[in-house]
């Protein structure tokens, strides 16, 4: 392949293309039935969707900001308290909490994952909060309000460490909301319960997004909420719907927050082949690492623990020289993406929060160096030979276009970090 040809960072076309008749049948429906908002096709796809994540409840809503916002508001949280996530991650995830009325408080990342590393976790609620005995709640001494949640991110489609995370919320009686916007069918190996979990069914409830970009993503916004919790799901499709329990009877206050019928129908359509295509993506996650597996020290490739099962909503590198790779990279016609530059405690949004740097290093130090490669299901071999190449011929390595296919997850063999205690 040409140097000049050019790979885009994301393709949504040729997915598209590959099911279109179906997408224009439901376009057709819709049209025909004249049932824009709500009805049979939001409900056929909140069953299909809580069943793919293994749930008993799924709120369709408007977008995945929506979906985390309600789902923290119908779990309980109140004005005033603070919800604990990670400065790594898209603006949306503090700002559903900041619009539920809480305070963001943060905690630094697992340097390997990228996702919220339990050992920090732990040494904020025992270092950086106080047991009040009176209302007998735990409080952040920086927000000074009671902590009431935990939100992990599964970010770029690995999931967060999640059985000492829960661990260490039920010692502090805490929720846990997950951020699964990135992790569709992503999965966990929970030893405390000795199977495969997948994303969304592990916390009092979880939010989703179907922004176009996303492993399943509608023509439009969209999102979902999961949960297992009767209580949260009715609560949620209340304030989805301006508070209703039927229609002009507001049990509560609400917002407009809902899920349309065609974006819930193309959902529909798309969800039949998520499958198929995170395993694609896996595979094509394999290639890049079979491909840049002989590369070390300048360019660090996703880590994968024995307990991940992810499906790469994103395909993300390092490199200290993270800049210029990238404009070597556009030289040669390769589209890539940076997720994300700018840590959250250090945006002009959360000034008021008064962090400075060096306050999240972990953090700091990735958003410098991360490098989002291109990743879809419909890339092709000759294409991410061409990345590889490109990549290889940054560093001075040649393409290992020997190497046994097979997923290597790090180039960097650390010892793994000991689960933290809650005793």
């Amino acid at each position: 392949m040409s140097g000049t040809a050019r790979i885009p960072f994301l393709d949504l076309v040729t997915p598209h293309r590959e099911i279109e008749e179906e997408l224009v049948s439901v376009y057709r429906a819709v049209l025909r039935a004249a049932d824009f908002v709500g009805g049979s096709m939001v409900q056929e796809f909140e069953r299909g969707f809580a069943q793919f994540c293994g749930t008993e409840h799924c709120v369709g809503v408007g977008s995945g900001t929506d979906a985390l916002r309600l789902a923290l508001m119908a779990a309980g949280v109140r004005a005033g308290d603070t919800v604990v996530t990670v400065p790594n991650t898209f603006i949306a995830t503090t700002e559903a909490i900041s619009q539920a009325g809480a305070s963001p408080a943060f905690v630094d990342v697992d340097e390997r994952t990228f996702n919220m590393d339990p050992e920090e976790l732990r040494f904020f609620l025992e270092n950086e909060c106080y047991f009040d005995r009176q209302t007998r709640k735990l409080f952040s001494r920086r927000t000074c309000g009671p902590v009431a949640a935990i939100v992990p991110v599964h970010l770029y489609g690995q999931m967060a460490d999640m059985d000492p995370i829960l661990e260490l919320a039920e010692h502090y009686e805490l929720m846990v909301i997950e951020d699964a916007c990135q992790a569709h069918g992503a999965q966990y190996f929970s030893k405390k319960q000795n199977r495969l979990i997948t994303a969304g069914s592990m916390g009092r409830a979880a939010a989703f997004s179907f922004y176009p970009g996303k492993n399943l993503g509608a023509c439009g916004e969209a999102g979902a909420i999961t949960t297992n919790d009767g209580g949260i799901a009715r609560t949620a499709q209340m304030l989805r719907d301006h508070g209703q329990s039927q229609k002009y009877y507001h049990d509560i206050e609400g917002y407009n927050g809902r899920l349309d019928t065609l974006q819930a129908g193309i959902l529909s359509v798309k969800n039949k082949h998520l499958e198929k295509w995170n395993e694609a993506r896996r595979e094509k996650a394999s290639q890049y690492q079979r491909l840049l597996g002989g590369v070390a020290g300048t360019i660090i490739l996703p880590y994968e623990p024995p307990w991940s099962k992810a499906v790469y909503h994103l395909y993300v590198i390092r490199s200290q020289i993270r800049d210029a790779l990238r404009t070597h990279l556009a030289e040669a016609g390769i589209g890539t993406g940076t997720h994300y530059p700018m840590p959250l405690h250090l945006q002009k949004a959360y000034r008021a929060l008064a962090h400075t740097e060096g306050d999240f290093p972990v953090t700091e130090k990735v958003a410098s160096e991360i490098l989002s490669l291109p990743m879809y299901p419909q890339l092709e071999l000759e294409q991410q030979i061409h990345v590889a190449e490109a990549v290889l011929d940054f560093v001075g390595t040649e393409v290992n276009s020997q190497r046994p296919l097979g997923l290597v997850t790090s180039n960097i063999q650390e010892p793994e970090k000991a689960r933290p205690s809650v005793s």
